[in-house]
């Protein structure tokens, strides 16, 4: 039998597992693995931005700039492009206190002062004045208009402050907004709570109580969501965008910058193509880890690696998720509506009163009640009965009770995955 061994992240540490290579198949992106690109590649890119010009050429000495970055949610490499992107605005004569960077959290909590020293680096943390978003402060948030559809578009008053912005992320799947960075930076990253569920609701079809159509993971065209987002991140004028491809050690492999739309839609096709891992066959189980973190941070992050999972597992079969979630669940109300029936009941009760994490919710219960999850996870056990989950203190005892003979997948980083069934068949 030709037994291998893989190493399964979870959190900031791994399981060694060692498999039988003729039952079970790792399904990982065959090219994610090219060299960093060095500052020179990365300041050779810069210098050639897609339909725009180069960064010095916009901005004018004494011209305010506000970097906008993601939280601690998201490996972008975001301190090594922060890095370079100050000290070529300086060369180009701007001043240290004319450049601010403001965190895109969302509805997220706030960033500690460790998570900023980790995400800029601890050279920019302690040089450029750092700003935390409030979605909830309605003194930090002012409408800007509204979206063709009558969404208002209320963002941080600190977009209209600056002479230009700059966004700063990274590419990678989204299950109903498509993909990451980007326009997601303004909105929802700098979004009021009122825009943030009300763009989002979008992704939601209160009539079939289902997905709506044209959302999903790796789509843009038709994708209602999406487009919200680009309409109100419209208002924010972004100068220039930054969108990073990195390797599973956070490290940039790819840059694509300049327009903050073009640029933004290359690096998704990028990505896109490097990620997407096509199946003739869906199996009995598919072993998950979500990547370690910050992909397991909690468990609303970590749905998105059971959301892939669950296109590579049949209906009825079983999914192991190794997911730390060491924030817990991301949010304390998140728990909350798990007290509905099903996923028939959580899906009205969305539709009575919409709140953005009841979504993931609805979209964990749906996975929940169509496969057998099992968690391996530091979340509460009671909170993952709630959710419907298994829970398993490690691999070897969620395996225990799997079926040996039973084919399946490794998904190594579920987070980073798109799984594509381009086949009829099911495989048990």
């Amino acid at each position: 039998m030709p037994y291998e061994k893989i190493e399964l992240k979870y959190g900031r540490t791994s399981f060694e597992f060692e498999y039988d290579a003729d039952k079970l198949e790792v399904l990982d992106a065959a090219d994610d693995r090219p060299p960093p690109l060095t500052d020179v590649q990365i300041g050779e890119l810069l210098d050639r931005p897609i339909a725009s010009r180069p960064l010095e050429e916009i901005v004018s000495p004494g011209d305010s700039v506000l970097l906008v970055v993601p939280d601690a949610t998201r490996q972008t490499a975001a301190g090594q492009m922060v890095n370079l992107v100050v000290r070529r605005l300086i060369a180009n004569g701007s001043a240290p206190h004319e450049i601010s960077i403001i965190f895109a959290t969302g509805i997220h909590r706030r960033v500690t002062e460790e998570e900023k020293r980790e995400i800029l680096t601890p050279f920019i943390a302690q040089r450029i004045t750092t700003i935390d978003h409030d979605a909830s402060n309605p003194l930090k948030n002012f409408r800007v208009g509204e979206t063709a559809g009558g969404i208002p578009v209320e963002l941080n008053w600190r977009l209209s402050e600056a002479d230009h912005i700059v966004l700063v992320g990274g590419a990678a799947f989204h299950y109903f907004a498509g993909f990451t960075g980007g326009r997601k930076l303004i909105c929802p990253g700098l979004a009021s709570v009122r825009t943030i569920s009300e763009t989002h609701k979008l992704a939601f079809d209160c009539e079939s109580k289902d997905r709506r159509l044209g959302v999903g993971t790796g789509l843009l065209d038709g994708n209602a969501v999406h487009e919200a987002f680009i309409e109100a991140a419209a208002f924010a004028k972004p100068s220039f965008c930054l969108t990073t491809i990195v390797n599973e050690a956070g490290e940039t492999v790819d840059l694509y910058c300049g327009d903050w739309i073009e640029s933004h839609r290359a690096a998704c096709d990028a990505f896109a193509a490097r990620h997407t891992i096509e199946i003739r066959e869906k199996r009995d189980v598919v072993i998950a880890s979500c990547g370690g973190f910050p992909h397991d941070i909690n468990m609303i992050q970590a749905h998105k690696a059971l959301d892939a999972a669950s296109q590579a597992c049949r209906d009825g079969g079983t999914i192991i998720l190794l997911a730390e979630c060491a924030d817990g669940l991301g949010r304390s109300d998140f728990i909350d509506w798990f007290d509905a029936e099903n996923s028939r009941a959580l899906g009205e009760k969305l539709c009575e009163s919409y709140q953005v994490n009841g979504q993931t919710a609805w979209s964990l219960m749906k996975k929940a009640e169509r496969f057998d999850v099992r968690i391996v996870s530091a979340i509460d056990e009671y909170w993952a009965r709630k959710m419907r989950l298994k829970h398993y203190g490690s691999l070897a005892l969620a395996l225990s009770s799997t079926e040996t003979k039973t084919a399946g997948y490794i998904l190594p980083s579920g987070a980073k995955a798109h799984i594509k069934f381009v086949g009829s068949t099911v495989v048990t």
